[in-house]
């Protein structure tokens, strides 16, 4: 027999999700490595490799606070994404200037700080027109990128599903297509038809390379749509089968990072990965789960949101989303130890209003647990109670308030609306599994003629359940 070694001793011990953390750790960034452009299927793609970078970003709204709040949050971007933030600048402006972005006394600043520091790409807070990404980098002489292309860079890096990929490289080139460079001198525009500049023998030769680029990237987008619808297909198919059983679903929603994937772990025990960064879960889970009373359950781990989650991702995660928006209840999980809990609890809700907006169905109820009590200051959490009435603390981390947790749940959830009265004989010992599994039962005792149950079901269930029902005699 072989004999395990101490390195397969450990790897048998260890979770999925800790399996997937371990993985990714071990695929960080290397430092040293520049930030350049790549060659991809002939067109100029901005590949990130980010290493020491400068922050901008322009308070045209809200509060100073909210400034510093949004900064620092794309610092965690950042460095989630693999790089290390040298400064942070924020310009008070009344709108981004049109030109790039913060104005040209800002851009002369930031080319000194960008010399001072040695940073090798600039960081903007916002997503930045072509025009504006062009002019900005001629000036500070760095590579330059936003918000929008640094989310969509991590997105790149987490997805694990042949689904994920496929979501996140339609919107890369979603974002891309506006952006695609390429006219050039060395690159021909087409001449005219007739006159003097058009003509036989005076025609340009065909089409540009950036036309080129423009009609491949729309196929791959189009090819990239059929596969999503595909998957999406699959996805409604799965989702049927749980309707047409009468499984109530819940959907965890909720900020990047507030915890939703250690809930789920703490509710049915997953062990999907759990890591302190931004966007670790991209992957829909569904988990099946169990209500005090015994009723059956799946409980459903969604992608975090963000401020200004960039709409190229809101739409190609749009079917990922909607399995929230299918759920009989939303449990909106939020960071009690964050600064603004509150801007988190309305970007989450943003994005759910969007997209359901196509939807004739209203959003599920919602229930929101405040995660991460352990760790939150007392004054704020006392403030938080005040604000959102009815919302459940809890730590997933350490077990506080999830057992209280679990019993809201299942008051919550619908529950079969038949009660019926039956004696199944032993031999269909399925139906009483599935009374157990799918129904509610309120009275069992076993008699020699077989199981008799007082039983709440659903429709479904009640049909192949009356061939044995009695005649109402009290169990």
């Amino acid at each position: 027999m072989t004999e395990l070694t101490h390195e397969d001793t450990i790897a048998k011990d260890l979770s999925t999700g800790e399996l997937e953390l371990e993985e990714r750790a071990s695929l960080r960034r290397v430092a040293g490595l520049s930030t350049e452009l790549a060659d991809v299927t002939e067109v100029e793609y901005r590949q990130l490799r980010l290493e020491r970078v400068v922050l901008v970003g322009v308070w045209a709204e809200g509060t100073a606070a909210q400034s510093e709040a949004s900064l620092a949050e794309l610092a965690r971007l950042a460095e989630t994404a693999g790089s290390e933030v040298l400064e942070g600048l924020v310009q008070r402006r009344v709108h981004p200037d049109p030109a790039t972005y913060i104005g040209s006394g800002k851009v002369r600043e930031l080319f000194d700080i960008v010399v001072a520091t040695g940073a090798d790409t600039v960081i903007c807070d916002g997503e930045l027109s072509p025009g504006q990404l062009r002019q900005l980098e001629a000036k500070v002489k760095v590579k330059v990128i936003d918000r929008t292309a640094l989310i969509l860079d991590i997105f790149a890096q987490h997805a694990q599903s042949r689904e994920g990929k496929a979501q996140v490289e339609l919107a890369q080139l979603q974002y891309l297509i506006p952006r695609l460079r390429g006219w050039g001198d060395a690159l021909s525009r087409q001449g005219g038809g007739g006159g003097a500049n058009g003509g036989v023998g005076l025609r340009g030769p065909g089409e540009t390379k950036l036309e080129t680029d423009r009609r491949r990237i729309a196929k791959r987008v189009s090819k990239l749509r059929r596969e999503i619808a595909a998957m999406d297909t699959i996805r409604e198919t799965k989702r049927g089968r749980r309707v047409s059983n009468e499984v109530p679903s819940v959907a965890i929603v909720g900020y990047t990072n507030a915890g939703k994937s250690s809930l789920l772990n703490a509710l049915t025990g997953a062990g999907v990965l759990v890591d302190d960064s931004l966007f670790a879960t991209l992957d829909p889970t569904t988990r099946r789960a169990a209500t005090t009373d015994g009723r059956t359950y799946t409980l459903t781990d969604t992608v975090g949101f963000v401020r200004h989650l960039p709409h190229q991702l809101v739409d190609a995660f749009r079917s990922t989303i909607e399995e929230a928006a299918d759920a009989d209840l939303l449990v909106h999980v939020v960071d009690g130890a964050d600064p603004a809990p509150e801007d988190q609890v309305n970007a989450v809700r943003q994005v759910l209003t969007e997209i359901t907006q196509r939807r004739s169905d209203p959003l599920p109820p919602e229930l929101l647990v405040i995660n991460k009590a352990d760790a939150a200051d007392p004054v704020a959490l006392a403030r938080l109670r005040h604000v959102m009435p009815g919302a459940i603390e809890i730590s997933a981390r350490t077990g506080l308030g999830v057992d209280k947790l679990a019993e809201v749940i299942s008051n919550r959830l619908p529950r079969p609306e038949v009660v019926i009265e039956v004696v199944i004989p032993y031999t269909r010992g399925d139906l009483v599994s599935r009374a157990h599994g799918d129904g509610e039962v309120l009275v069992e005792e076993h008699t020699p003629e077989g199981t008799r149950l007082r039983v709440r079901v659903h429709p479904d269930l009640a049909a192949p359940l009356r061939e044995y029902e009695t005649n109402g005699s009290p169990l």
